[in-house]
């Protein structure tokens, strides 16, 4: 499957050919900083399947463990990546042409969720890293498939 995506002033565009690994919801304290938000919505890919197509995205060093990227002209937020040997590169949802593509069916970090968010996902909460995170020792979840069906799997990781 093919998905394309940018940023908010067209600057940046990126193209993916594979499926979505997972996606989720994500309440960490570095992603509602990054993105200004309450909580972002994350869809994790193969990195191999993933390019930028136009532009070149800003990135920084969020974290120890972590680059995000984002466009140096309007600001939105468009991928973050693990520094590990981790293969996978997670998208934010809100900047795919359609974000419809992708459905979150967890929640990561509930334990920084803001009170006053409440969100319908009927998927597992995790208060911090999920199954399948760097340190954590219950094994991952299944790799998700289409829309709808995303399961957190190894990307699913606070950010």
């Amino acid at each position: 499957m093919i998905y394309d995506g940018g940023c908010l002033c067209g600057a940046v565009r990126y193209r993916i050919d594979g499926e979505p690994l997972s996606a989720g919801y994500c309440h960490c304290r570095m992603c509602q900083r990054a993105a200004g938000a309450p909580v972002v919505a994350w869809v994790a890919f193969r990195r191999g399947s993933f390019r930028i197509v136009k532009g070149e995205p800003a990135a920084v060093r969020a974290s120890p463990r972590a680059t995000r990227r984002f466009c140096s002209r309007c600001g939105s937020a468009l991928t973050f990546e693990y520094s590990s040997s981790t293969d996978t590169v997670d998208v934010t949802i809100a900047t795919l042409d359609d974000p419809n593509a992708a459905e979150p069916v967890y929640q990561i970090w509930t334990s920084s969720r803001v009170p006053w968010l409440h969100l319908e996902s009927q998927g597992p909460h995790f208060k911090g890293d999920p199954p399948g995170s760097p340190g954590a020792k219950e094994p991952s979840f299944p790799p998700a498939g289409r829309a709808g069906s995303a399961r957190p799997g190894p990307t699913a990781r606070r950010r």
